[in-house]
């Protein structure tokens, strides 16, 4: 992501044509196995030091499992922080982070989308405020788990695709 000129939000793959109207991605709890994997490296090296507190080399394994967990942390934050949904008043693309270096691009026109509807699964879901929010098309549905803030992002997407379907109206009533 980075500004233009203009002050606009540009992205790689922009269409000259084409406006970003916003760019969400999931809720924080879906990094909850980073934060596991931060946890019980460090825990579970913190017991051997518990167990023999005469030995004072061992009170280096915890610094040696919270390194560890930092590291297992680290990877899972990548994931989480560069998988993104992009909407503009064309398309919705989603960018996932697969590994450190690989990512997967799907491309969603606005137009073809038939119906949107969210969901916010329980008190945990209403509380830390995410849910899912599914997509329909033709072809299939696009699923987007624990997204933050559901109902915004429905409503944001309605408008967008409201937009996009009163625009595509309005230029096949011209041709």
């Amino acid at each position: 992501m980075a500004k233009s000129h203009n002050d606009q939000l540009e992205f790689d793959g922009q269409r000259d044509d084409e406006r970003l109207l916003f760019i969400f991605r999931r809720h924080i709890i879906a990094m909850r196995k980073g934060f596991y994997l931060l946890l019980i490296p460090f825990a579970l090296s913190a017991i051997p030091p518990l167990i023999w507190q005469s030995n004072l080399e061992l009170f280096l394994l915890p610094v040696g499992g919270l390194l560890l967990g930092l590291i297992l942390f680290f990877y899972h934050f990548i994931m989480w922080y560069f998988t993104i949904y992009i909407v503009t008043d064309q398309r919705i693309r989603q960018v996932t982070q697969k590994g450190l270096f690989g990512k997967d691009v799907i491309e969603l026109k606005l137009s073809k989308i038939q119906n949107i509807s969210y969901n916010i699964p329980g008190f945990n879901g209403e509380i830390l405020q995410y849910g899912t929010i599914v997509i329909q098309t033709f072809v299939g549905d696009l699923v987007i788990h624990n997204v933050e803030h559901p109902d915004k992002i429905y409503n944001k997407l309605q408008d967008a695709v409201n937009n996009a379907s009163d625009d595509q109206g309005d230029y096949e009533e011209t041709v």
